[in-house]
């Protein structure tokens, strides 16, 4: 695919329409229904606490919605400083190769250098090799870490 050229900016109340339906296709790609509003909600406590991360959104030159990604805030003990962990990345299917998705990896490690966050961190699923393919080759390299996760309630 051609490369696509892509403005990235923060999420503000203005992008929620439009990101919904991204959030909406990624939990679909990983077979996951959280309520459209709680993804909301997710999205203007971000908006209103940046300190708990940032959402971005990538959009086409005549102004389309492509791609999304999030940041959280953290702390690791074992690299004894903060990190970003970026939860979610995700590119509409018509536009995946065009760079997008890089373009939106190198905006979130922008917003940890801004930030003062010496790393960026992130998980896929061990069959989406497509993702893989393109996160080997922005340099990031694989954790031996396995992910665990529990229900609170």
């Amino acid at each position: 695919m051609a490369s696509v050229e892509v403005t990235i900016s923060k999420v503000s109340q203005l992008d929620l329409s439009e990101l919904l339906p991204l959030m909406r296709a990624y939990c679909d790609f990983y077979g996951v229904e959280p309520r459209d509003d709680r993804l909301v909600a997710m999205s203007r406590s971000l908006i209103e606490d940046p300190s708990e991360g940032v959402q971005l959104i990538a959009r086409t030159e005549d102004g389309k919605a492509v791609g999304f990604a999030t940041i959280f805030w953290g702390w690791s003990t074992l690299d004894a400083g903060r990190q970003g962990l970026m939860n979610d990345l995700y590119v509409v299917p018509d536009v995946r190769g065009g760079g997008v998705g890089r373009t939106l990896i190198e905006h979130c490690r922008g917003a940890c250098r801004k930030k003062g966050v010496p790393k960026l961190i992130w998980e896929t699923a061990p069959d989406n090799h497509t993702a893989q393919r393109l996160y080997d080759s922005t340099g990031a390299e694989s954790s031996t870490w396995m992910a665990y996760e529990i229900d609170a309630w």
